[in-house]
């Protein structure tokens, strides 16, 4: 009976100090979106993991409630603490309202990785985009990890885009790789004219991820909208930490060491990214609408960056988890359409079928 008490006592223990430490945990995520990661540069790995910290607290709250301890109490207090940061993974718009074709601009956002030209089956993934893009028939689409090349070409994209979407105009910024005559950016495709276009030169470009900021001002009707398509900092983690299990000299303390290397960077990058566009937006004279793969979770700094100042139309016009990455790592949502208070979003959905490592994202954007 004795040895039981024991036992009992140091399991206690054991859940008290996880309890205590998970708690902890999840306050240091809910501060990481308000704090640039060059100010405490541990936070925003907190903020990556904040699903699990809410995950695992929820977990120790039924565990405690069932022993009936005011540890559950405890777990309760720091979950309400985390307020409507916990909504910003989840939408709960059950109804939308119709909105006047005639009068909305219908958005795409789409990470296309290259139209799968690297893939084994490129043709096939490139003529299911088209397919699905075919069908969607937004007005806008902007496309990150764009590829086009050169004609003459076997592996075209650029008139399929343009015959398929029906579009009149379009803006890319692309780099050039002279051997296969290849381009490889993001671009913005449109139904409507552009009276303007443009970039927001990021300090350092990234050579092999092409991250880069365009937007264009387009006129529908007697409405014109200013639409940012974005392509922030990437590290290709999912594709580094496959090519690092294969070195046989690398130890896992140097691989980890490495991808935390490659993540503060990118943290940092991102960070100073998101302040060139929203410097950049601050100085439009329409309404803006900024789309994009962020490469950022909702409990980020770059997120809150945007958030304090946009309306996230997924939050605003959906419901569920919203899940628009579907590489090897668990990232969540991180591509996004933000809109200026005065426009409103409808009918915001998210790509079913899968045919690139993101999900397309959609919508329709009215001016109040």
């Amino acid at each position: 009976m004795e040895s039981n008490k024991k036992r009992f006592r140091v399991l206690s223990i054991i859940f008290k100090v996880l309890t205590t430490f998970t708690l902890l945990c999840l306050l240091l995520s809910y501060i990481a979106p308000y704090f640039h990661p060059n100010t405490i540069t541990i936070l925003p790995f907190f903020g990556i993991c904040y699903p699990i910290f809410a995950i695992a607290t929820l977990s120790l709250l039924v565990f405690w409630a069932i022993l009936r301890s005011k540890w559950a109490v405890f777990c309760l207090f720091i979950l309400l603490i985390g307020g409507k940061l916990h909504f910003r993974t989840f939408a709960f718009h059950l109804i939308n309202l119709e909105t006047n074709p005639a009068n909305s601009l219908s958005i795409l956002s789409y990470n296309v990785r290259l139209f799968g030209i690297y893939e084994e089956n490129s043709y096939t993934i490139r003529n299911n985009i088209f397919k699905y893009l075919r069908s969607e028939s937004p007005d806008v689409a902007c496309f990150q990890e764009y590829y086009r090349q050169d004609k003459p070409t076997k592996f075209e994209t650029f008139d399929s885009l343009t015959n398929a979407l029906s579009m009149i105009d379009y803006h890319e910024r692309t780099a050039h790789k002279k051997k296969g005559r290849q381009n490889f950016g993001v671009a913005i495709f449109s139904k409507y004219p552009m009276i303007a276009k443009g970039d927001v030169i990021f300090d350092s470009q990234s050579g092999s991820d092409f991250n880069y900021c365009i937007f264009a001002d387009i006129v529908k009707n007697k409405d014109t909208f200013r639409i940012y398509n974005v392509h922030l900092q990437s590290i290709k983690l999912s594709n580094y930490i496959e090519e690092g299990t294969d070195k046989e000299n690398s130890s896992r303390k140097e691989l980890v060491l490495n991808i935390v290397r490659k993540l503060k960077l990118a943290f940092q990058k991102r960070a100073e990214q998101s302040r060139r566009i929203i410097v950049h937006m601050n100085t439009s004279p329409y309404p803006a609408i900024v789309c994009g793969d962020f490469n950022d979770t909702p409990m980020s700094y770059t997120y809150n960056q945007f958030d304090r100042l946009l309306v996230d139309a997924f939050r605003n016009s959906s419901w569920g988890i919203g899940r628009t990455y579907n590489g090897r790592l668990p990232a969540g949502r991180i591509d996004y359409i933000f809109h200026s208070p005065n426009l409103s979003s409808t009918g915001f959905k998210i790509q079913k079928e899968i045919y690139s490592d993101h999900l397309a994202i959609s919508c329709k954007i009215n001016k109040l």
